[in-house]
């Protein structure tokens, strides 16, 4: 995601800035920027690309020369990666501001102000937000600021300049993540811990709506109405190698709890007055109306997630939809029609396989969706049409936040054409586009509730040789995910099947102590699934159900319940997912396994 950074102190403002933006580069960006007060005005450098770009720039065009001022990496939302939607965007002549988050009244704002008179340069959310503060500043940094957010709505961090303070840098945010940081002298904003440890451990947390001003003899808060507040001093005890894991352990477990923001940055740009609205890319309603049929192609977790995708469609869309690992699509001669839509899955746009299915699909006429993670990459550029999920990076070799965002992308996908083709009313829409998005504090309630309990199943786990995972329906999908999810950072043998083909044959390997990992979150099969799951306890299995939290079960049912937040039938995976990621995390690291970079691994795979 995007990284804030600022900076007032004796030393080289630009080089500061530059150093700290680079302990985020992990956050994953597109283009990047500073601002710096100069000879009492702001000057701003921004480039297209990585730091390096702008270090490039900076050395032909010379580079700010203050001691104060402030830095983004920008990972594209609203509006293309170029050098004119990068940040620091100006208001006009009063403001300058870099911003994390989404303003998702932006619409409205930049149409009231454009009726005002002002002119605006870039498509992005910032800019409305930085043209706001502008014309609410009247000398007052506080009460200007406190106007702009009445008039706001969505998750935001902002780092903030005003022309005429020279010495003095504000910061606020509501919902997006900023710290403070304090050393002798020298103060500093960031988005994350990594940015500043070079420089100071001692931070502050900024809350929801509170407003801190930086100068070079320190820090003071205040609430919106202006009135001072106090704040409890941190101190970091990480390395910074360590920090920038923020302080978890390994990569997996912070992108795990990432996956909140992650979901709500994916869903939030495409959903207009309730609706799901995918003009952006490429996707019409009048377009969706035309699809015959759907394959989705993808490896590995992106192909989970479409197994996800292919029940939602066909039970909301009513169209049919075939889900294909694409090592083999290729090769079995598929019978794709004019008409057809094929959608590919791909965390890094990059994937061999994938990016070759996508070539023979298009070669035979069928229209192309990707949905990648990574900007500029293969098959982003190739599509026909394109989804950006907005996780950020991912490091850790197994997927977690990429599984969930494909998730929510393939949902918002199904409501829209189940729409288009008639099957679901716009009030049955907006309800189900309304439910996604109360999610994300779905997925973070799970992982409060959860963690614990399934550190202590895991310990039950670490001696495995084999174990199952059943389900039905989505819980099938679902449990095909957990399934891969454990194999390959434990390295125990796993495998997922269909709760119900259990008597054809897999339940013969049930022995005394074998753990079942069972999945039954379908309200509409949760009775059959409970068979399913007394059959093998019946035969000695160790069974772990994970349910929603109003499910009455049986004291012969499982030997372990874990039970997450209930939402609507159809949405169960995007909550039910987190035990199963933490399960996975949580047995590998009882084994003592490198939980980030599993054997035999990797992230990206450029060969078939």
């Amino acid at each position: 995601m995007c990284g804030i950074v600022g900076y007032i102190g004796s030393k080289d403002c630009s080089e500061v800035l530059v150093s700290a933006l680079r302990k985020l580069e992990y956050r994953g960006y597109d283009s990047a920027g500073i601002a710096v007060f100069e000879d009492g005005k702001i000057s701003v450098k921004k480039a297209q690309g990585r730091l390096d770009d702008l270090e490039k720039k900076m050395e032909y065009e010379g580079r700010p020369l203050g001691h104060a001022g402030i830095g983004h990496t920008r990972w594209a939302t609203h509006g293309v990666p170029s050098e004119t939607n990068s940040h620091p965007h100006r208001g006009g002549e009063k403001v300058t501001l870099v911003h994390n988050g989404i303003i998702e009244n932006y619409k409205e704002l930049k149409e009231m102000l454009i009726e005002s008179g002002r002119e605006f340069v870039s498509e992005t959310d910032t800019e409305v937000a930085a043209q706001l503060l502008d014309s609410n500043y009247d000398g007052d940094p506080v009460k200007a600021i406190a106007k702009t957010l009445s008039q706001v709505e969505g998750s935001f961090a902002l780092g903030i300049l005003f022309s005429d303070r020279a010495g003095e840098i504000y910061a606020v945010r509501r919902e997006s993540p900023l710290i403070v940081g304090v050393a002798e002298g020298e103060s500093f904003i960031a988005s994350d811990v990594p940015a500043i440890i070079k420089y100071t451990k001692n931070y502050y947390l900024l809350e929801h709506d509170e407003i801190a001003k930086l100068t070079e003899e320190g820090v003071t808060f205040c609430d919106l109405q202006g009135n001072p507040i106090e704040k409890e001093l941190k101190v970091a005890d990480w390395n910074e190698d360590a920090a920038e894991k923020g302080g978890y352990d390994h990569f997996m477990i912070k992108e795990i709890h990432e996956q909140p923001t992650a979901v709500k940055t994916t869903i939030t740009p495409r959903i207009v007055e309730g609706m799901p609205n995918l003009e952006e890319c490429n996707i019409t309603i009048d377009a969706l109306k035309d699809i015959n049929q759907i394959y989705i192609v993808a490896c590995g977790t992106a192909m989970h997630a479409g197994m996800v995708g292919k029940y939602v469609i066909e039970k909301l869309a009513k169209v049919p939809v075939i889900v294909d690992i694409a090592s083999e699509f290729r090769y079995r001669e598929p019978l794709i029609h004019k008409g057809d839509l094929v959608i590919i899955i791909s965390q890094s746009g990059e994937t061999a396989d994938s990016l070759a299915a996508m070539r023979l699909a298009k070669s035979m006429g069928a229209q192309t969706l990707g949905i990648v993670n990574a900007k500029g990459s293969s098959i982003a550029r190739e599509a026909d049409m394109l989804i950006y999920t907005h996780a950020g990076p991912e490091i850790a070799v197994a997927s977690t936040k990429a599984y969930m965002v494909q998730i929510a992308v393939m949902y918002l996908l199904s409501f829209e054409l189940a729409f288009a083709k008639g099957f679901i009313t716009d009030g049955e829409c907006c309800r189900l586009t309304d439910t996604l998005q109360g999610i994300p504090a779905l997925i973070e309630d799970t992982i409060d509730k959860t963690n614990d309990l399934c550190h202590d199943i895991a310990e039950k786990l670490t001696e495995a040789e084999s174990l199952l995972y059943i389900g039905r329906g989505l819980d099938y999908a679902l449990s095909m995910e957990g399934s891969l999810k454990l194999k390959e950072i434990s390295y125990i043998h796993s495998e997922a099947y269909a709760a119900g083909e259990l008597k054809h044959g897999t339940i013969s390997l049930i022995t005394e102590g074998m753990p079942v990992i069972a999945v039954a979150t379908q309200n509409s099969l949760y009775d059959k699934t409970v068979s399913n799951i007394k059959e093998v306890r019946a035969r000695g299995a160790m069974v772990v159900l994970v349910c929603d939290e109003k499910a009455k079960v049986g004291a012969d049912v499982a030997d372990y319940i874990i039970r997450v937040p209930q939402t609507d039938e159809v949405l169960m995976p995007m909550t039910a997912a987190v035990p199963l990621q933490l399960l996975a995390y949580y047995t590998s690291v009882l084994r003592g396994n490198d939980v980030d970079k599993p054997r035999n691994l990797a992230k990206s795979v450029t060969v078939e």
